[in-house]
């Protein structure tokens, strides 16, 4: 049995991303596919966050990151920074920053 990798890595979203629950939607996606980290909103309009979990899952988060986002939201692009393998998770749930 091989152990699953596990990966962590930042994102930015930009386009119409505050004001939509984008935020929610995220925590709830990050939830539904076992990962762990936090987004929070930023001056710029964007909202910026870490996950990390398995390699897979935290490739369809990506997806869902550039792709879906939250039913009001207008996704212009995804940013995706610094990917690294780790050995395991700093994080015990998906949050919400303030």
């Amino acid at each position: 049995m091989t152990a699953k990798q596990l990966v962590g890595l930042d994102f930015e979203v930009f386009g119409r991303v505050q004001g939509v629950f984008f935020r929610k939607y995220t925590q709830e996606k990050g939830r539904q596919l076992g990962l762990k980290g936090w987004c929070r909103n930023t001056d710029r309009g964007t909202v910026v966050g870490y996950v990390e979990g398995d390699k897979g899952k935290v490739e369809d988060m990506k997806r869902w990151l550039q792709y879906t986002g939250s039913p009001q939201s207008q996704i212009e692009k995804a940013e995706f920074r610094s990917e690294k393998e780790i050995t395991e998770t700093q994080f015990s749930d998906f949050k919400i920053k303030k």
